[in-house]
């Protein structure tokens, strides 16, 4: 089965929540310690669309099962053409190439804002991502050492970088994407 790819919008966000969830629940692959509010996930939704594209994978019947966004890398002018990458899918569907479509789609839509650089950051554990984010070109540009504290312990984080277009000299102007949901 193909699912298809869209552009989220906040109605998405208890679905999208749904599988949030048990990634903070019960893992270390985000930082997170408590499920967030509906509400608070809807606005999420809301502020990253006011800025980056934001996509979700739909089967036939509806149905999310996973979620791609970007975000602000560091909040200054001179990282506007660099932005973290996210990606989450529903447990059940992982490994079927979904993943990849969703990143690949992506790309397409931040290249559109004129992107240059996308990085991942990852625990360093979580040698499946670590993986499957090089196999779509990323490489490792940092370490980090117990950074991140969860469930007693501490974890190391590994950021990933990936050029999706040329860097020129000025770099043409970013364009934020303002997908207004309001």
């Amino acid at each position: 089965m193909t699912e298809k790819i869209r552009m989220a919008t906040k109605d998405d966000a208890k679905a999208i929540l749904a599988i949030y969830a048990p990634y903070v629940k019960e893992t270390a692959i985000t930082f997170e310690y408590e499920v967030p509010s509906l509400i608070d996930f809807e606005a999420r939704i809301i502020q990253t669309l006011s800025r980056y594209p934001y996509l979700v994978a739909q089967k036939e019947d509806g149905t999310i099962v996973g979620y791609a966004y970007a975000g602000v890398y560091k909040g200054r002018a001179a990282y506007d053409w660099s932005c973290e990458v996210t990606i989450y899918l529903a447990k059940d569907v992982k490994s079927q190439g979904l993943g990849t479509r969703l990143y690949q789609a992506l790309e397409v839509e931040l290249q559109k804002l004129n992107i240059i650089q996308v990085l991942a950051c990852v625990t360093a554990g979580n040698i499946g991502s670590i993986k499957f984010h090089e196999k779509l070109g990323y490489e490792q540009a940092g370490f980090f050492s117990n950074l991140g504290y969860k469930f007693n312990e501490w974890y190391d984080v590994v950021w990933l970088q990936k050029t999706i277009q040329p860097v020129t000299i000025p770099p043409k102007k970013f364009i934020p994407y303002k997908k207004d949901l309001r």
